[in-house]
């Protein structure tokens, strides 16, 4: 591509570079020069303009960002693109789900050309219905088809949406005379219902072992959810001992992420079994969201997976905290 200054006489064809205020209007950058707007170029008093012109080979910008969308997204079910424009074709979640992204990939095909440019969510993200997962952006307005044609080569189904697998959840919640009790069961169903799953039951019992094993082999649903009024401190604890007592395993206790630190993974059975964390009664995003979001889309999170999770894990400053990991100024 040539970019540069052009006489009008040789400007037809060339794409505008910037908006130019001519009679009764403006110009605006993009444009494909015609005959029409090299004559109201000239009446604006000009006798050039900053003008792209496409040589052989090239690809122009929206063709360009159509293509690489195209092969990012290839063969993905629940990914829609958007119409391109000024370069540029956004990936979009047609429904819940989590995406997962072929990371090496994509940082190679960022490397192919500086005006050859994918941006993403991160991976493993949880996106909702409607969110935006990447955008492929054409810096200039064209760029040679050979590097366009290699970034599609490597990057080629990079971007994948997992949608919920799970339909049900139920919830057990044990009670002390000073718990909380229920406390946090709508932020729980939201979290829930944003995966396209239901809350299906939700079973009280008291902060025992023996009582928590009982509703643990009692309840239906397709993933189990178990929210104690003590928090979680010891992989002996009541809420992991209650499991074990019911049949089930736990496979990580802990989590290096905060808010988030106390939740625990398990099975029983086939089916997963969480353990969350306190910080899961507010609506705040906290590590149980990680691992929910995964186990709810059938993604496999192996105990090396939440070990993973501490670098980006420090979520938020919770200044309620009885003990507060920053302590207040001195006045």
């Amino acid at each position: 591509m040539k970019f540069g200054d052009l006489p009008l006489e040789d400007a037809l064809g060339a794409i505008l570079a910037h908006s130019e205020v001519v009679p009764g209007g403006r110009l605006r950058k993009g444009l494909l020069l015609e005959p029409e707007h090299i004559d109201q170029l000239r009446a604006a008093g000009l006798a050039s303009v900053t003008a792209a012109e496409l040589e052989p080979g090239d690809m122009g910008e929206d063709v360009a960002a159509q293509t690489l969308a195209e092969a990012l997204a290839k063969d993905a079910p629940g990914i829609r693109l958007s119409a391109p424009g000024t370069g540029r074709v956004n990936l979009i979640a047609e429904g819940p789900g989590v995406v997962q992204l072929d990371v090496a990939a994509i940082h190679a095909a960022n490397a192919v050309n500086p005006m050859i440019t994918i941006a993403t969510m991160p991976d493993l993200a949880q996106m909702r219905r409607g969110a935006m997962i990447a955008t492929v952006k054409i810096i200039s307005y064209a760029v040679p088809s050979a590097d366009v044609a290699r970034a599609c080569d490597i990057s080629r189904a990079a971007v994948r949406l997992s949608a919920p697998q799970l339909g049900t959840a139920a919830l057990i919640v044990t009670e002390t005379a000073a718990g909380a009790g229920d406390k946090g069961r709508d932020a729980i169903a939201a979290r829930l219902t944003a995966l396209d799953m239901s809350l299906s039951e939700v079973v009280s019992v008291p902060h025992e072992t023996a009582p928590l094993a009982a509703a643990l082999g009692q309840v239906s649903s397709d993933l189990i959810l178990i929210l104690t009024a003590s928090a979680t401190s010891d992989s002996h604890d009541t809420g992991p001992a209650a499991l074990r007592a019911a049949g089930g395993r736990i496979t990580r206790f802990g989590m290096p992420v905060d808010p988030g630190n106390l939740l625990f993974l398990g099975w029983l059975g086939t089916r997963p079994v969480i353990g969350l964390p306190g910080c899961a009664r507010s609506p705040a995003l906290n590590g149980a969201d990680w691992v929910l979001s995964r186990i709810a889309c059938g993604i496999e999170v192996t105990p090396q997976d939440i070990a993973a999770m501490g670098v980006g894990g420090l979520l938020k400053e919770i200044p309620s905290r009885p003990m507060p990991r920053r302590g207040k100024k001195s006045v």
